[in-house]
């Protein structure tokens, strides 16, 4: 099996992240798209990020019953803070069987240089990009490894998200349904945001 490793916060989980991934899962020769939400940085504090339970709840959420996608907690119980390139390995430890590709943005590639023992990421593992407005992809076109693709895009973040939760806007639409749902019930946001606000 194939399976697409697209790593996030997800903090929360929006319609855009949702829309890469199930466009990856369809539009590719990837099996599965795993959405391995990331944990929280330990040395960080006062921070706007959910608890990562709750947003691995919240990705579950959003995929639902779409057997092409699936959440991942990998990186909860590795050593913080995780890199891209350990949890490459470690999977394909635990899964033999499959295998891993990376998943991320064209924005990522101007940065990559900077990522742990990125030579050996971008020679062992094959990674597709989904095109970013703003970023060019150009000189890594014919690169061995790297595939490029025109996902569509929205032009929202999670923490444009979190800026209205903050404002008392409604984020309906903005999240996947079930996700609104949940969050309107539960207020998790609204709490979070005023904790860090103290």
């Amino acid at each position: 099996m194939k399976v697409g490793l697209f790593f996030g916060s997800f903090n929360p989980v929006h319609v855009g992240h949702m829309i890469i991934a199930n466009f990856m899962a369809q539009n590719t020769d990837l099996d599965q798209v795993w959405m391995v939400v990331s944990p929280q940085n330990p040395l960080k504090k006062k921070n706007t990020l959910a608890k990562d339970r709750d947003r691995l709840h919240l990705v579950n959420l959003a995929i639902g019953d779409n057997l092409l996608l699936r959440s991942s907690d990998v990186e909860f119980s590795m050593p913080k803070p995780s890199y891209t390139i350990d949890t490459l390995a470690y999977l394909g430890e635990k899964y033999p069987e499959y295998e891993f590709v990376l998943i991320m943005g064209g924005d990522n590639l101007r940065t990559i240089h900077k990522w742990k023992n990125y030579e050996k990421l971008i020679s062992d593992y094959d990674i597709y990009i989904y095109k970013r407005p703003k970023y060019s992809t150009k000189k890594w076109e014919d690169h061995a490894t790297i595939k490029i693709y025109e996902a569509p895009l929205l032009d929202i973040s999670a923490s444009y998200i979190r800026d209205q939760v903050k404002r008392g806007h409604s984020i309906q639409y903005l999240i996947p349904q079930e996700v609104y749902e949940y969050l309107d019930e539960t207020r998790l946001y609204e709490k979070l945001l005023k904790k860090t606000e103290k």
